[in-house]
């Protein structure tokens, strides 16, 4: 945890981190719970998290070490009963993790949303707002959002027809780099909104990461990807990490990278463009 957070749970503190069950979401889970933290792993599947969950408790010694909640963040429904079941266990909320992510796919969410801005970007706005009361209860509390430096291929912005239509392009790539956008906006927006309040809010660049988050990318670009120089999920958590332990409260909207503050695109900079985002996520999320 981070040393400028008071914790007052004897219990240890509790984080939630979306998409945990592999990668650098599985990596910052176990990184954290052998630290203390109480870690509850939201993902789309319980085969695949409960194996997670049982090697954390096996690991740490602690039956409340790990815990499964079910969600979708392609589903507005899900995000919802995700934190109505949150919220009835009782437990309090220091960090947020919103990590999860697809990349590459084409389609739309069950309410009709660009598939990656809507599972990317708006299913974790949702999440946060829901469960922003149970953060700001704690002295102080972070939400950490994984984006990415796919954001500067937002060359125009946000094209706010586009994000509620089918994914257009052939390789998905425009459409990410407008969810990863849409994350540090939100992120910074968030910040602003969170003043005063004792929430932190951070967004960044975990690096291009040996995850299957590329699952759905052509299989030709993987090679590709490789020249690049991919990190490990180990490396890819390390800003994650940082973020959520070693980060100042002060340093709250930035967007990091390399475990380090970084400049963002200027689209990611403009807070006309972080309040309007905000604006219509608000409508687009709040009959569900």
């Amino acid at each position: 945890m981070p040393s400028n957070t008071p914790i007052d749970d004897p219990q240890g503190p509790v984080m939630l981190i979306t998409g945990a069950n592999t990668g650098i979401g599985r990596v910052t889970a176990q990184t954290l719970a052998r630290q203390g933290v109480r870690v509850v792993l939201a993902g789309r599947s319980a085969e695949r998290t409960e194996p997670v969950v049982q090697a954390l408790q096996a690991e740490t010694g602690r039956a409340d070490a790990a815990r499964f909640l079910p969600l979708d963040l392609s589903d507005l429904r899900s995000v919802r009963q995700a934190a109505e079941t949150f919220l009835s266990w009782g437990l309090p909320l220091h960090v947020l993790v919103n990590n999860a992510g697809v990349a590459g796919a084409h389609g739309q969410t069950a309410q009709g949303f660009e598939l990656a801005f809507g599972t990317n970007h708006l299913g974790h706005f949702h999440l946060t707002q829901l469960l922003l009361p149970a953060l700001q209860q704690q002295a102080q509390s972070r939400v950490v959002t994984v984006a990415s430096r796919a954001h500067w291929a937002a060359v125009n912005g946000l094209d706010w027809a586009a994000l509620q239509q089918p994914t257009a392009s052939r390789w998905g790539i425009r459409e990410y780099g407008m969810s990863k956008l849409a994350n540090i906006l939100f992120a910074a927006e968030l910040a602003r909104r969170t003043e005063g309040t004792g929430v932190a809010s951070f967004s960044l660049h975990p690096g291009v990461i040996q995850t299957e988050v590329w699952r759905h990318a052509p299989w030709w670009t993987r090679p590709l990807m490789a020249l690049r120089g991919m990190k490990t999920p180990e490396q890819g958590a390390i800003t994650s990490l940082h973020c959520i332990r070693q980060a100042s409260p002060e340093q709250s909207g930035l967007y990091f990278s390399d475990a380090a503050p970084k400049t963002p695109s200027e689209h990611a900079r403009n807070p006309v463009l972080a309040q309007a985002l905000w604006e219509h996520s608000l409508t687009w999320t709040k009959d569900h």
